[in-house]
């Protein structure tokens, strides 16, 4: 696909529905999850991210697909089982025609980066071709500067996403401004990693930030571009659910194309007005 700007639009997407949503919509690339709206997203089916890249195929898009390899929901400390379970859907998804990379995130039980661990996921995915992405774990730390230091010794690592360690990003300017200027002073060869910044990012939301961080490098930005809407089930049982929880129970969390298209248009004017 040919981008009309130099910033790349991410939007993570947990069904085929919300892909082909998003696809039209103008997303660069789709992270691809299970279980967007419960627990923050979990690793995809198989048969999910093939029948995306087939929907590429159809609707001529050349968007890059990313996949979430995350086995639970919960927290980010992993056991060795999991970690092989890991490993296992690395290589699974290397396997697949159009998958570019893999998003992952580990910590320790005291609120640190696992290096170990995410060295030698990082290194698999890297032997197989795949960009790395460490997720929003990173906002689970207590001292992201220092995280950023701990992954700046890990070979391998594209992108970081993060949302400055606040719920959403717009509220962490300052703070995803001063990770940015870190950045740019880690400059070993192995760290060649950008930041990503997601959540809260919005056609909204957009300019405040991108104003700021375009100046710093930044050339990624994430988005859901989702909202709950009504499922399909017309006879919904009294006091049984899907798991969703709450209201939500029979919904479906669903991406939306003109949510989408708002948020490429403010990228690609932003980019004009900043770096054109």
């Amino acid at each position: 696909m040919a981008k009309s700007s130099t910033i790349t639009l991410e939007v993570c997407v947990d069904s085929v529905d919300s892909a082909i949503n998003a696809l039209k919509g103008g997303a660069d690339r789709l992270e691809i999850c299970a279980n967007l709206g419960v627990g923050g997203g979990t690793t995809p089916s198989l048969g999910l991210v093939k029948c995306i890249e087939n929907v590429c195929d159809e609707l001529g898009k050349d968007a890059d697909l990313v996949v979430m390899i995350r086995p639970r929901i919960g927290d980010f400390v992993y056991s060795a089982n999991e970690v092989l379970a890991m490993k296992a859907d690395i290589e699974e998804f290397a396997g697949c025609r159009r998958v570019k990379g893999v998003v992952f995130g580990a910590l320790t039980p005291t609120g640190t980066v696992d290096v170990e661990v995410t060295r030698s996921l990082a290194s698999l995915s890297g032997d197989r071709g795949l960009q790395v992405c460490f997720h929003r774990a990173f906002d689970m730390l207590e001292d992201q500067e220092q995280a950023l230091r701990d992954l700046s010794c890990v070979p391998g690592i594209t992108r970081i996403l993060t949302s400055g360690g606040s719920p959403q990003a717009p509220s962490a300017i300052t703070v995803l401004k001063n990770l940015c200027v870190l950045r740019s002073t880690l400059t070993t060869d192995s760290f060649r990693m950008q930041l990503m910044p997601g959540s809260g990012l919005n056609a909204s939301t957009l300019p405040d930030i991108l104003r700021v961080l375009l100046p710093l490098g930044v050339r990624d930005v994430h988005l859901s571009g989702g909202a709950w809407r009504s499922g399909r089930a017309q006879f919904q049982k009294e006091n049984m659910g899907m798991g969703a929880g709450g209201k939500h129970d029979w919904d479906v969390w669903t991406t939306a194309e003109e949510k989408v298209h708002a948020a490429r248009a403010i990228c690609d004017s932003l980019w004009e007005e900043n770096c054109g």
